[in-house]
């Protein structure tokens, strides 16, 4: 074999290490790109909060009497004075069980706000209250009586009603919700006049 030969092999086989190297490069490239993207994806997602209905358009709420995991009842009329956020959720709703450690802490934490979570399991109290006691859930769970007209024209769980302390609706949210977006809102409404 002449030296022109080998000189051809040996570079035929740089180029094809070269080659290979890059297409190893792109391919990682394309996962950082990816990897980066899902993160960006997860942590910004879209902020729900502001857009609260002005105060001579909001309708008020029903009066709410829903019969408490617990026993007794919770009334919306014994809330009067407070903002009020009614959480519809299931305990087999991924994104609900997404947003209750933050509706938690933001039901600890907030002076003046009261909160219920409306459970939408159906005829499964057992359950529920073993999910509420696992999760330490610190606000009461209610659920919507048998013949409730709240739940028509409910879109999806979690459903959420942000009331006024005159007890109007400001705002309802469809979909998980971030406890920041949660807090901004109930903070405009708390300093409502």
């Amino acid at each position: 074999m002449g030296a022109s030969n080998q000189y051809d092999l040996l570079m035929s086989a740089v180029e094809m290490r070269v080659e290979g190297r890059r297409q190893r490069w792109v391919q990682y490239g394309f996962v950082v790109v990816a990897v980066a993207l899902l993160a960006f994806g997860l942590g910004h997602r879209r902020r729900q909060s502001g857009g609260l209905a002005p105060m001579e358009s909001r309708r008020a709420m029903p009066e709410l009497v829903l019969d408490q995991l617990g026993g007794g009842s919770w009334r919306m009329s014994d809330h009067r004075g407070q903002v009020v956020l009614i959480n519809y959720w299931a305990t087999w709703c991924g994104p609900c069980v997404e947003e209750m450690p933050g509706l938690a802490k933001l039901a600890r934490e907030t002076k003046g706000l009261a909160v219920v979570g409306i459970s939408m399991d159906e005829g499964n109290r057992g359950k529920v209250k073993a999910f509420v006691d696992r999760l330490q859930v610190p606000y009461p769970v209610a659920f919507p009586g048998s013949m409730s007209q709240m739940t028509v024209g409910m879109t999806g769980l979690p459903t959420t009603i942000l009331a006024d302390k005159s007890g109007r609706v400001a705002k309802t949210y469809v979909g998980a919700v971030r406890r920041q977006d949660f807090e901004t809102d109930v903070k405009v409404l708390l300093n409502e006049q």
